[in-house]
């Protein structure tokens, strides 16, 4: 038990029972516990394996090579529309909680498999198609191109999607230009 959990847990303004007893059964299965992200996540030999996330109206225990996990059942669900790996059990309740307590001590055991077996969830292939407007400032900047293509892909992807998230040309141009300066210091959309 990682004591900056014990802590997070003591500040907590919800959630706390439902956080208290999904810890105590990820301990119970044999993960170790870290306070990560700001919040705790447990992991089987250095590798990360599901997280705790507290919200306003649930809360969740999400496995982050979830797409791996068999759920016959369609209990664990994906935490965004382009997730592709990630899948996470829902708590709204004690109740909830109870009732999924022998699945999630299930999942918990396959992810821990996964571990073992060195499992990974294959990147989906898919390529972004990179805004005009990126494209026009790629021209117009010296070294911005290579500086996008020097970031991972993921960083890369997420540039791309919030570009792309803009109605207007107008404002699409207005982000670029806002956010090529960290492009260029090689530093991702969220850092």
């Amino acid at each position: 038990m990682d004591p900056n959990v014990d802590a997070f847990l003591e500040r907590a303004p919800r959630w706390r029972s439902e956080m208290e007893q999904l810890r105590a059964i990820a301990l119970d299965c044999g993960l170790d516990e870290l306070l990560r992200w700001g919040k705790p996540c447990y992991a089987y030999r250095g590798s990360n394996v599901a997280i705790i996330q507290p919200f306003k109206r649930h809360c969740a225990f999400m496995f982050f090579k979830g797409a791996l996990l068999t759920d016959p059942d369609k209990l664990l669900e994906r935490p965004g529309k382009n997730s592709h790996a990630a899948r996470r059990l829902m708590i709204e309740n004690m109740a909830d909680l109870a009732a999924a307590e022998g699945p999630l001590r299930a999942f918990i055991a396959e992810a821990i498999a996964c571990e073992k077996a060195g499992k990974t969830v294959a990147p989906k292939n898919r390529s972004e198609e990179i805004p005009d407007e990126l494209s026009e400032a790629f021209e117009e900047v010296p070294g911005a191109e290579a500086a996008f293509k020097a970031l991972t892909p993921g960083r890369q992807r997420a540039y791309i999607l919030h570009f792309s998230g803009a109605k207007q040309a107008k404002t699409r141009r207005s982000r670029i230009e806002k956010l090529l300066p960290k492009i260029l210091d090689g530093k991702g959309l969220r850092d």
